[in-house]
């Protein structure tokens, strides 16, 4: 497990661009070999996003050969309604890169069978091959994609109840008004994202500290979903300075004694057409 500390949030977000730019260019997709991805919404990916568009605008990369598979999708929300995740990634991301919408995949929220539309997800994902680099973030709960507290470490992609916390949380995006807020949604398990080669997990800002400390400095437990990715063979944490308060002063120290070396895994390659 790796803890990526940086000093601000847009320097975090770059990083992380940084990093699937270099996974991806190294893994040297084409037609017959496509990166395969997993990726989160929510305003923390929302910097690392604007990176990977500039890096796709400045010619240093390209997703023409990338599949994705977005972590959830709430149940009842019209697609093109402007907060469901269909449009955020939408407006914030694909529209301004040349991935091929067939090769993004979205849960229905609006399936006529719930349950059946998860179990085809995790079909889609086999049939893609085993997905290369699944990137999150975590609620203040804990959670990662909608596991939430109590979740089986083991789940797979469902549908679930959405706890007040996450309610509370994600009322600023519906005028702040509860009764607006999506009660259910669709998920992929922590199952389902542990069965990456590589999960990235972005953490930033005050309020996220207590569940960063809770998935570094503590053990394993369905109460806080994150933590099980300490048994991933790859998880690479990626964090600002204000995310650590509640880390101690030791593992802080230890974590960016390594960023000397953590740091050569996003410097620029020159392998093909790309950087």
């Amino acid at each position: 497990m790796k803890l990526i500390i940086l000093e601000h949030y847009s320097q975090a977000s770059e990083w992380a661009a940084k990093y699937i730019r270099n996974r991806i260019i190294q893994f040297n997709p084409g037609p017959d070999k496509y990166f395969t991805m997993g990726l989160p919404t929510g305003s923390t990916p929302l910097g690392c996003y604007k990176k990977l568009i500039e890096y796709y605008k400045n010619g240093d990369l390209s997703f023409k050969y990338v599949k994705t598979f977005n972590m959830d999708e709430y149940v009842g929300l019209p697609q093109d309604h402007p907060e469901s995740y269909h449009s955020f990634m939408w407006n914030n991301f694909f529209k301004h890169i040349d991935i091929h919408p067939e090769n993004t995949h979205i849960l229905d929220g609006n399936a006529a069978d719930l349950q059946a539309e998860c179990d085809a997800f995790e079909q889609k994902i086999k049939a893609a091959g085993r997905i290369q680099l699944f990137v999150g973030g975590i609620g203040p709960d804990g959670h990662i994609a909608f596991n939430e507290p109590g979740s089986s470490l083991v789940s797979r992609t469902r549908v679930k109840t959405l706890a007040m916390d996450t309610i509370l949380a994600n009322a600023r995006f519906f005028d702040g008004d509860l009764a607006k807020v999506p009660t259910m949604v669709l998920t992929v398990g922590v199952g389902t994202v542990m069965d990456a080669r590589e999960v990235m997990i972005l953490i930033t800002g005050a309020h996220k500290a207590f569940p960063l400390y809770k998935a570094i400095e503590e053990g394993v437990n369905h109460m806080w979903t994150v933590p099980a990715f300490q048994q991933h063979p790859c998880t690479v944490f990626v964090c600002d300075e204000d995310a650590t308060l509640e880390l101690k002063v030791k593992t802080v120290k230890y974590f960016k004694g390594l960023m000397l070396v953590h740091n050569k895994l996003v410097d620029p390659l020159y392998i093909g057409n790309f950087l």
